[in-house]
């Protein structure tokens, strides 16, 4: 028996990746929304899915458990999704996200969710775990489903633009902050690492929690800062792919190794090494089922970790294990698909429910607002965004990796959203070939981003 993975967030399978290398991609924008289908559901049942959900919370008769968590935040975060991707070209500038990270705070705001609905979502998220579910479970299927040849042989030279790019943001922000007086820390933990994370799931979510642990505040005091410069830097990123992509169109090389026209190396015959294998369609229960009990377990072990060498975060400590188990080969590979294929399975369907769970948590618009209101955040914002795909760009080019294709991954891709953000931006770049690189960013980078905060964490406040 098998289960068909669904991509809940685009509601279209994944791009394949192009046979040929270095071909020239045509922009592919997110296909039509199926107006017979909603959240994957047939329209008539998910309508009917809705309609009890609000009743049950109107009446205050929606179950406070686990069970009716999942429910209510795959059925609203299926809607918002849908409702984004109808939107032309805006859905482009990742509406379908911002929607869902956004608009149930702000029907919080005006006063119009219900209650009851908000109390079972709030402890659903914190209360049984919802966040550390879906972190976790991100982290270890990432990490464990990484090829171990694609780490030793092609990653030395792709981390140099990944890593070197990381450390030219964060300095170059941290001074920037300590100069404006924003504050040097600040700068980095509240701009530059959550926008490098390469994605909400292991950036602003888990960081928030870390900040919380700190200063001994609730993770809803910084959830409204991290999650604005986030999407912010999500939508500069995009933009700058479609420049890329103009650039290219009009057969712009200033110099040598400029625009590869979707090739990322420059050495022929090496990109193959590079090569992730594609992501599986199907995954057996089983299967489904240890991918579950290997998170929980590297969760576990991560706790225990902390509580005897106390100085990292939890998650810090579960990168580090996974890591290990990765690199020396200490799972067969039974295991490591399994982990990877349940990851898979988790961030295909549950990144929208995330998403709003998140929103009713933690958002609080006023606080949003409060942040976009300040000249200097929505300045450090754009500047995080030039410096990661200028370094990278500029970086990848001496280790013989062409500039734009640099810049666009890692640059570009660990300064995204992750996900629905590295869709939109090799999109709006016309290079969603590089899909394998960006999911290769993501892994490497945003572990990396996690587990350098977590270093620099003790120095707040």
């Amino acid at each position: 028996m098998s289960v068909t993975q669904t991509n809940l967030h685009d509601q279209t399978p994944a791009p394949e990746t192009p046979g040929t290398p270095g071909a020239t991609d045509e922009r592919v924008s997110p296909p039509k929304p199926n107006l017979r289908r909603l959240a994957d559901f047939p329209a008539l049942y998910y309508v009917s899915f809705l309609a009890v959900l609000l009743i049950a919370a109107a009446t205050d008769n929606l179950p406070d458990s686990m069970l009716a968590g999942f429910a209510a935040t795959i059925i609203l975060g299926g809607l918002f999704i849908w409702i984004g991707n109808t939107v032309p070209v805006l859905r482009d500038f990742g509406l379908p996200t911002i929607l869902c990270t956004f608009v149930p705070s702000i029907l919080i705001f005006a006063g119009v969710m219900p209650e009851n609905l908000i109390a079972v979502v709030q402890n659903f998220v914190k209360g049984y775990g919802f966040l550390d579910f879906f972190v976790v479970t991100i982290i270890a299927g990432s990490i464990l489903g990484m090829p171990r040849a694609l780490l030793l042989k092609a990653g030395p030279r792709f981390i140099v633009p990944l890593v070197g790019c990381l450390a030219a943001t964060f300095s170059i922000i941290g001074l920037l902050g300590l100069v404006t007086g924003f504050g040097f820390i600040e700068g980095i933990l509240f701009i530059a690492a959550p926008i490098m994370a390469g994605g909400l799931g292991v950036g602003a979510l888990p960081m928030s929690e870390m900040y919380a642990a700190r200063t001994g505040g609730s993770s809803a005091d910084f959830m409204g800062d991290l999650m604005s410069a986030v999407v912010m830097a999500n939508i500069v990123c995009i933009l700058i792919a479609g420049i890329y992509n103009g650039i290219g169109k009009r057969g712009i090389q200033p110099f040598i190794g400029f625009n590869g026209h979707g090739e990322l190396m420059r050495i022929k015959g090496k990109a193959g090494d590079l090569t992730s294998p594609p992501k599986k369609d199907v995954a057996s229960f089983l299967s489904l089922g240890k991918g579950l009990a290997i998170a929980g377990i590297l969760f576990i072990v991560g706790n225990l970790v902390a509580a005897f060498i106390p100085g990292l975060h939890p998650y810090a400590w579960t990168i580090i294990i996974a890591a290990a188990i990765k690199i020396f080969g200490l799972f067969p590979k039974e295991l490591e698909d399994a982990s990877s294929e349940w990851g898979d399975m988790i961030g295909a369907f549950l990144i929208p429910a995330l998403l709003v769970g998140v929103s009713i948590t933690y958002i609080n618009i006023e606080e949003v607002l409060q942040s976009l209101s300040n000249p200097m955040f929505i300045l450090l914002t754009i500047v995080t965004v030039l410096v990661a795909t200028l370094s990278s760009g500029i970086l990848g080019w001496l280790v013989k990796l062409n500039f734009v294709e640099a810049s666009i991954t890692p640059g570009l891709v660990m300064a995204d959203t992750g996900g629905s953000g590295d869709v939109s931006v090799l999109s709006a770049a016309g290079r969603m070939h590089l899909m394998p690189f960006a999911a290769l960013t993501n892994r490497i980078g945003g572990a990396l981003v996690l587990f350098v905060t977590s270093l620099l964490v003790p120095f707040f406040g």
